[in-house]
């Protein structure tokens, strides 16, 4: 695998990033949506497994490539797993074209401060090198803000950008993800207290030091504009938060140098029943629009 030729992918081709990261928590309710009730499974062995034949079906489905689907974020037991026969990371690159990600992050700590901290990451340095050794490019982090507390948000981007360096250290790109819950009642406040805190830090980066930075689609178009600029930044990446498809693409419109990192919002018409042609048309039209919203802005 060419590292330079996934740089150049995530840095300049148009397109999309499919995230197909749901961890142990997101993932009954991601069944529920695709047609499998929790009563259709009796271990969490038997949803994982569920789980994995999702994700393997997306894929491999003929409009999954990277003529729109520069990337797409795994859940590390997709990135352990395999796709006919070979190991899931190179077979995204190799055959469809797709630049491979993990997210590495264990779930969050209870609210504090207006806010959710990631929690630790005990085996955090064998789990990168597994991923560079698989072919994994680059890496997904996310915690939460839900109230416009300074300090709060500023432990969050401290949190991001110190487990950014770690990352780096074992040749990865990452992600940065402090999502701001749309719900939150004062999303536009922590939005504008993200966007300071996140670009003061970005400023204190090593000249070499790239990124890349996921966020909920904001309040004010174009507020993460100025960090897009930034050259230690790759590229800016919309999360859907809870958006319907619909929704997500119309604010995606506005953010002119954002482009989408949906997860609900890309499979939420996916279902378990389809057979294989319905199935692919489904995610091909999600795909195109999405694609669309990512490339083509008002």
């Amino acid at each position: 695998m060419s590292k330079a030729e996934m740089m150049a992918q995530m840095a300049g081709k148009a397109g999309l990033i499919a995230a197909l990261d749901q961890s142990g928590g997101s993932s009954p309710k991601a069944l529920a949506h695709y047609g499998i009730p929790e009563t259709a499974y009796h271990s969490e062995d038997e949803m994982f497994a569920l789980m994995a034949e999702m994700r393997v079906r997306i894929m491999t489905a003929p409009s999954f490539t990277g003529e729109r689907v520069i990337a797409t974020i795994l859940f590390v037991l997709t990135m352990d797993s395999k796709v006919k026969g070979e190991p899931t990371p190179s077979y995204l690159w190799r055959e469809r074209g797709v630049v491979p990600f993990v997210k590495i992050d264990r779930g969050m700590e209870d609210e504090a401060d207006g806010v959710q901290l990631m929690k630790p990451i005990p085996d955090l340095d064998a789990l990168l090198e597994r991923a560079a050794r698989l072919g994994v490019f680059g890496t997904k982090e996310r915690s939460v803000i839900r109230l416009a507390s300074e300090s709060g948000i500023r432990a969050i981007v401290r949190q991001q950008f110190d487990l950014a360096a770690k990352v780096r250290a074992h040749g990865l790109l990452p992600i940065l993800e402090p999502e701001v819950l749309v719900k939150s009642p004062q999303k536009k406040e922590c939005e504008q207290i993200l966007h300071d805190c996140v670009l003061e830090e970005i400023r204190a980066l090593p000249a070499e030091a790239r990124m890349m930075l996921k966020v909920t689609l904001p309040e004010v178009p174009d507020l993460y504009d100025d960090i897009a600029r930034d050259p230690h930044v790759v590229r800016v990446v919309a999360l859907s938060g809870g958006y319907t498809e619909d929704e997500a693409c119309a604010k995606l419109k506005r953010n002119h140098r954002m482009i989408a990192s949906f997860s609900r919002a890309l499979v939420g018409d996916l279902r378990h029943q389809m057979d294989e042609a319905e199935f692919d048309s489904v995610l091909a039209d999600a795909i195109a629009k999405i694609y669309d919203a990512s490339v083509n802005k008002v």
